[in-house]
């Protein structure tokens, strides 16, 4: 088919679409309005690259949600219970640490307005640690999570905090300074559990389960680098994350 013969094709194909009362490719894409979304629960999944999962940043339902534990967890569950109507949503951004998040936050929280928030985020934070970034404290760390927190609940007395535990597995450049990378990120485990109590949060244990399954495959099974999970490790991921959801009285 020529270029001639295919552009009249297409053109003869919207429409033959049009006419037929369908939806054209650009209608489907820009329709999506979030603040008419009717919903029963608004589920908002913030952090950095994992979270992010190469996700689109445009109304295009089908990476919307990006690769990875959300992505499984928000098919899942949109699959199973639809007469719930809920509404997830994805704003983890690649890289970020803290301070990145409290600079967005207000975009990309606040104004969305979430019934359930879940946080991923410290591995980057972590590696400033190791490379001996002076403003990458535990401390500091601690500091600046705990006033996303306090400025949310401020913003919405009645949301729940889904707190997830940063985690890693000895393999490539991580294997190679393991009790540097052990310390930083063992660190801020501590502290995000602290900080799951003193909210009344949900807290998921991912490292305990990424250590149980070493059991069965070999670290670089489930995580690729170290930090960012195999497809088996997103699997993995999504299971602890509806497992610790579904046991809280909270929710």
């Amino acid at each position: 088919m020529n270029n001639n013969s295919r552009r009249n094709f297409l053109k003869s194909s919207i429409l033959l679409t049009a006419a037929a009362g369908l939806p054209t490719i650009e209608s489907a894409t820009n329709r999506f309005n979030p603040s008419t979304y009717i919903t029963d629960l608004k589920i908002l999944f913030q952090g950095d690259s994992i979270t992010d999962g190469n996700r689109t940043r445009n109304n295009d339902w089908n990476h919307l949600m990006g690769h990875g534990y959300q992505y499984i967890i928000s098919s899942k569950l949109w699959f199973e219970q639809p007469e719930r109507k809920f509404h997830f949503i994805n704003r983890g951004v690649s890289g970020h640490k803290v301070p990145d998040l409290a600079a967005r936050w207000q975009t990309d929280t606040l104004d969305i307005d979430p019934d359930v928030l879940s946080i991923l985020i410290g591995i980057n934070d972590a590696n400033e640690a190791v490379k001996d970034n002076p403003l990458y404290t535990t401390e500091s760390y601690k500091e600046g999570y705990r006033d996303l927190l306090i400025r949310t609940k401020k913003d919405n007395s009645n949301i729940k905090f889904v707190i997830c535990e940063p985690f890693l597995l000895p393999v490539g450049t991580i294997k190679d300074k393991w009790n540097r990378w052990h310390e930083e990120v063992s660190a801020r485990q501590v502290v995000t559990k602290a900080i799951a109590q003193e909210f009344d949060a949900v807290f998921v244990p991912f490292q305990s389960a990424f250590d149980e399954a070493l059991k069965k495959a070999p670290a670089d099974y489930w995580i690729w680098d170290g930090i960012h999970p195999m497809p088996a490790g997103h699997e993995l991921m999504s299971r602890e994350w509806l497992k610790a959801v579904k046991k809280a009285k909270s929710f």
